[in-house]
């Protein structure tokens, strides 16, 4: 009795060794899975895997699933329903404008008062239809100064080139609580014949940004990074200057690019003028900011899209700015405004604990997965779906996750026969981090939360996902 006890032990020895992590005492990895594993050279104990029954809670797969480890933009799941669940589906942000000075005849005598409420989908569209509803009550002409008041936001104090150094890169924008467009406009480098220099076109085009072109045309085939291009700010206390430069190969012919520009107020304000004229309207004054002044009028409240559509467009996209514009807005309803970013973890901290999920280990930066400190851990974020799951917001929060092979970042994944449109997951991807997390439809009908992180040196070139492809073919075999 005592040699078989002890060879149980040793052989159980061996395992653990083998496994070097923590796999708890449920169906042991799938074989395709740790054959995935073994030809990419990750030990186990650098993945997190965690597989629930969401119908009877039953954990098929626990491995290391208390790890801390960086979830990428997986975490905007936790985000992006926690919003939902804390401010409810009818949810809505305000822009507002309002008059300081008098209004006759279609003319302020004052100043035009733009608060701006956080919006973190206010796009060139909703921006133009702002304008054209301030200008359909009959405002003309501005004596004064548009003044821009962000005060609903907290200053982030940080820059756009914090993360990886890029800064003109959409999904580098900080929040600002008058965020219009996503602090970007598309520019357009045209190589024309007649022409010795490449034309520039900007859309939109901030009336206030002063571009210098000192792009050069060249020859060769088109290729290159940015196909040459690149964007500069010589003065980085006028974010009004962009300087383009670089050789842009003739045969490109029309090349664009989306650029994030400018700070956003001034963005804001550039792009309120160039509507504002082109809507037919007159401006005298300039740009400035401030605070909203007793006594100034309210001349109109636009309405931003519910929070189901934002969430969704979160999650289908993975949109970093619009998630840490979620987790600002939490600050702003819990504790009041100015919204601080340590107002919004503390928020989403809360509303764990409400919801009885400990997570060992948990750091929160901004709630957008675009960080290099964020941790969580598998269970933690599978417990939080498995709540999801049963909530009653459910119709809506699983609406925004990305369907395989049909949208969103998993429109060209999991594509095989009876998988399309039956999985459900957010997907993370950062420098040696792949993840996935959501629900999956099984061919048999139940329906399972899964959590995948794989934290390895260039995890996130391909390796990270042919793991994630063999569990989730496995699970929907379930």
């Amino acid at each position: 009795m005592f040699r078989y006890s002890a060879a149980r032990i040793i052989l159980a020895l061996l395992s653990s060794l083998f496994l070097g992590s923590t796999l708890h005492a449920h169906t042991p990895l799938p074989p395709a899975v740790s054959r995935t594993m073994a030809n990419a050279k990750i030990p186990t104990d650098h993945i997190s895997i965690y597989v629930r029954d969401a119908g009877t809670d039953e954990v098929l797969i626990d491995l290391s699933a208390d790890e801390p480890r960086s979830p990428a933009s997986t975490i905007k799941v936790l985000t992006t329903f926690a919003a939902l669940d804390m401010l409810g589906p009818a949810y809505t942000w305000k822009t507002r404008a309002y008059a300081d000075g008098r209004l006759a005849n279609g003319v302020l005598h004052g100043d035009l008062i733009i608060k701006g409420g956080g919006d973190p989908y206010m796009t060139a569209e909703r921006w133009w239809m702002f304008i054209q509803n301030l200008r359909e009550r009959g405002l003309v002409k501005i004596t004064g100064d548009i003044v821009v008041d962000n005060s609903y936001f907290e200053p982030i104090g940080t820059n756009r080139a914090d993360f990886d150094t890029q800064p003109f890169r959409t999904y580098n924008v900080l929040p600002d609580a008058l965020m219009v467009n996503f602090q970007t406009s598309r520019f357009t480098i045209s190589a024309m014949p007649q022409r010795a220099q490449p034309q520039v076109t900007i859309n939109p085009l901030p009336a206030n940004l002063i571009v210098k072109n000192q792009l050069r045309l060249g020859s060769g085939v088109c290729q290159g990074y940015n196909r040459g291009i690149s964007f500069g700010m010589p003065d980085e206390n006028d974010p009004t200057l962009l300087v383009i430069s670089g050789v842009f190969p003739a045969a490109c012919g029309r090349f664009s690019i989306n650029r994030a520009i400018m700070a956003a107020p001034e963005y804001a304000y550039g792009t309120f003028r160039t509507f504002w004229v082109q809507s037919g309207g007159v401006i005298d004054g300039a740009f400035r900011m401030g605070v909203l002044p007793e006594g100034a009028r309210l001349l109109y409240e636009h309405e931003s899209l519910p929070l189901p559509e934002v969430v969704r467009l979160v999650n289908k996209f993975s949109n970093n700015i619009m998630a840490r514009h979620l987790l600002l807005t939490l600050a702003a309803e819990q504790t009041g405004t100015p919204a601080s970013i340590e107002s919004g973890r503390t928020a989403i901290r809360n509303w764990l604990a409400r919801q009885r999920i400990e997570i060992p280990g948990f750091v929160l930066e901004n709630g957008s997965g675009l960080s290099r400190i964020e941790r969580l851990t598998a269970r933690g974020l599978g417990e939080m779906l498995d709540i999801a799951w049963h909530n009653p917001f459910m119709p809506e929060f699983a609406a925004s996750l990305p369907l395989s092979a049909m949208d969103g970042t998993l429109r060209n994944r999991f594509k095989s026969p009876g998988m399309q449109g039956r999985i459900r997951l957010k997907t993370g991807r950062l420098d040696h981090v792949s993840a996935l997390a959501g629900f999956v439809n099984a061919a048999s009908g139940k329906t399972y939360v899964v959590v995948i992180f794989v934290n390895h040196p260039d995890a996130h070139l391909g390796s990270g996902e042919a793991i994630q492809a063999e569990l989730i073919r496995w699970v929907f075999g379930q």
